[in-house]
Order: C-alpha cells, then sequence, then structure tokens
C-alpha cells in the first residue's frame, strides 16, 4: 500500500548559519556600535538581547532575512514578547518548532479525512503517516496539505509504493 510521512523538520545546521550570519552583521552595521547586542542559543531557543525594543526588532529582521535567505521558512519561529532583561535592556526568546505537534497533527488529519479523500492518516510522534490504495490520491493529500495554511512548514517524505 503506497504511503507517505508528513514532517516538520528545520535544518540545525542552516539555523545555526544564519545566527552566525546574523551576529556578523550586526557586529558591522553602524546603527548597533556600542549597543549591548547579543544573540544566544539554546538547543531549540534563540535569545535575542539589546538596549531597546526598536534594536530588538530590527535584529529580528536581520535575523528573518538569514533565515529566508538560507531556505529556512519562517513558520518554524514561534516569537516570545519582548521583555525588560537585567541592566535596562530588552530581550526576547524565539523557538525554533521541531516536528509536528499535536494539536497540528489532529488539524491535519481533521483536513484529510473531510476532504473524502480514501486515504488513512495515523499520527507517530512528531509526524504523520498518509496512506492509500491509490498513488492519485495520495498526491491529492499532498496537494490539499500545500494549499491549506498551516502555521508549520511541511513536508513530505519517505513515499513508498
Amino acid at each position: 500500500m503506497p504511503s507517505f510521512d508528513v514532517v516538520s523538520k528545520v535544518d540545525p545546521q542552516e539555523v545555526d548559519n544564519a545566527i552566525n550570519q546574523t551576529r556578523k552583521e550586526i557586529g558591522q552595521r553602524y546603527d548597533f556600535k556600542g549597543t549591548k547586542t547579543s544573540i544566544e542559543v539554546e538547543k531549540e531557543s534563540i535569545h535575542v538581547v539589546s538596549d531597546d525594543d526598536f534594536k530588538v526588532k530590527a535584529v529580528v529582521d536581520v535575523l528573518q532575512s538569514k533565515f529566508v535567505r538560507r531556505g529556512i521558512s519562517l513558520k518554524a519561529l514561534v516569537y516570545g514578547k519582548i521583555e525588560p532583561a537585567a541592566g535596562a535592556l530588552a530581550k526576547q526568546t524565539i523557538t525554533v518548532q521541531q516536528g509536528i505537534d499535536a494539536d497540528h497533527a489532529k488539524q491535519i488529519v481533521k483536513l484529510v479525512k473531510d476532504s473524502k479523500l480514501k486515504v488513512q492518516t495515523q499520527i507517530q510522534g512528531d509526524q504523520l503517516r498518509i496512506s492509500g490504495k491509490k498513488r492519485d490520491d495520495l498526491q491529492a493529500a499532498i496537494q490539499l496539505l500545500k494549499a491549506q495554511d498551516i502555521d508549520l512548514p511541511l513536508q513530505f517524505s519517505n513515499f513508498r509504493e
């Protein structure tokens, strides 16, 4: 029975490269000279610290442009609030999502079931497996998911006949 997996993965090396490029650009830009601007990485979180809200937003803008250039979808980022930090600084935490959480998985399963396609969906941890008797049904399911506005970057992998 043909099947494929729906996953949401971000290449950690590309994330690291985008962060390093952002650090380099911030170090060279005139508007960041003499500021206490830094970007720290902690597993799946990126912490942006700067002098005020506007500088934090500018750093996040630069970071987003580097992510787009490296081919990383901005849907994979979850932004925290800009909060005051120690020493009259402002900080924001950005989380990089890996995998499909339970709520999004249920939403995708509901979309596929409501479409009346002759396919079955299974939630397998942080990914989904969609299987059906015909290859055309699976391709229709892929097109359906691509057309939807889901808050995650979806990839389709492990297509088997």
